[in-house]
């Protein structure tokens, strides 16, 4: 791991992650808004972090949270969020994506390992293929259930789901 944590701009991921990739560092990723952190999410970025060397997060800007979330989300924007992630032991490395999906941004990065939850079924993961064309492979991490920041945002606004 890293002992300098960085937010990488997009236009600086592939050599960043080329950079990586010369050391001989397997690179880690995996994506998503998290918004509001909750103990899901810590075990997810724990695990991640034990696939490889290097763990990057790449997290959805405020208006890709804002089209796939509705109004109200994201509760903290992307900086805030980034700077959250950063501060756990196990983040290497965070970028913000624009997209509604991050393919471009793991196409960029060309990860060793590509990490997201067992919900998403075969062929269901966003750049499952590619990953797996270039030697990597992916890695469906098996979540706990009844974990949700969208439930605990409808929880805090009373709305909760059944």
């Amino acid at each position: 791991m890293n002992t300098q944590r960085i937010v990488i701009p997009r236009e600086r991921l592939r050599a960043a992650a080329e950079v990586w990739q010369r050391a001989s560092r397997t690179i880690v990723f995996t994506n998503g808004v998290f918004d509001l952190l909750h103990p899901g999410h810590l075990q997810l970025l724990e695990d991640s972090a034990a696939q490889g060397d290097v763990l990057l997060v790449a997290i959805n800007s405020d208006d890709s949270v804002k089209r796939l979330k509705g109004e109200g989300r994201p509760v903290y924007p992307a900086a805030e969020r980034a700077e959250i992630l950063l501060a756990l032991r196990w983040v290497d490395a965070v970028t913000v994506f624009e997209e509604d999906t991050p393919l471009e941004t793991i196409r960029a990065v060309r990860p060793h390992v590509l990490v997201k939850g067992a919900e998403y079924g075969a062929g269901a993961i966003v750049g499952e293929d590619d990953v797996i064309a270039w030697g990597g492979r992916v890695w469906r991490y098996p979540m706990r259930s009844g974990l949700s920041t969208t439930r605990i945002v409808d929880k805090m606004r009373g709305s909760e789901r059944p």
